[in-house]
């Protein structure tokens, strides 16, 4: 295996947009606790703002993301993490609609990933989802039976839909 590539030149861009965000920050000195009491977990799919599709901004909860929006065990960790000591008393769990991790196995993800890679990815985990409603309520079960996340949380799963912006309550 090779080294991964440095090229600090391949960021220029996003190194100038970061400078023009600059000139307006305006979180400095923000203390990092959750403004309104929420943590959300969800997909790392770029259709989702997680704080503007709950009118929050920035410094108003915690975010989590991964593949599939799922409650992983680093999820559980930041979630321990951040009703302790963070300000968190809501727990928000959001996969969403036409999720790449609910339309596809294990098999055809590792099969993908080794031909577009050229290596062998069968040892790799992707964590695909069969029924998304279902691994959801698991999820939800993770959070309210976790020891240390105290009982006093409100945990709640909704899916996100990236057609409407809506989100569906899942009881």
């Amino acid at each position: 295996m090779t080294d991964k590539i440095e090229n600090p030149t391949g960021f220029a861009d996003l190194l100038d947009n970061n400078r023009t965000y600059s000139e307006n920050f305006h979180l400095a000195g923000f203390d990092g606790i959750a403004k309104a009491g929420v943590a959300i977990v969800t997909c790392m799919d770029s259709r989702i703002d997680p704080l503007g599709i709950i009118g929050l901004e920035p410094g108003d909860a915690k975010i989590f993301r991964n593949p599939g929006g799922r409650v992983t065990e680093a999820a559980l960790e930041a979630l321990v993490l951040a009703t302790h000591l963070l300000n968190v008393n809501r727990i928000l769990v959001v996969p969403h609609t036409r999720c790449a991790m609910t339309s596809s196995t294990e098999n055809d993800l590792r099969q993908r990933i080794t031909e577009l890679s050229g290596i062998d990815a069968s040892w790799q985990s992707f964590g695909v989802i069969d029924d998304q409603v279902q691994k959801l309520r698991e999820d939800l079960a993770k959070v309210r039976s976790h020891p240390l996340i105290p009982d006093t949380a409100l945990v709640g799963g909704f899916i996100y839909d990236v057609d409407t912006g809506l989100l569906q309550p899942v009881p």
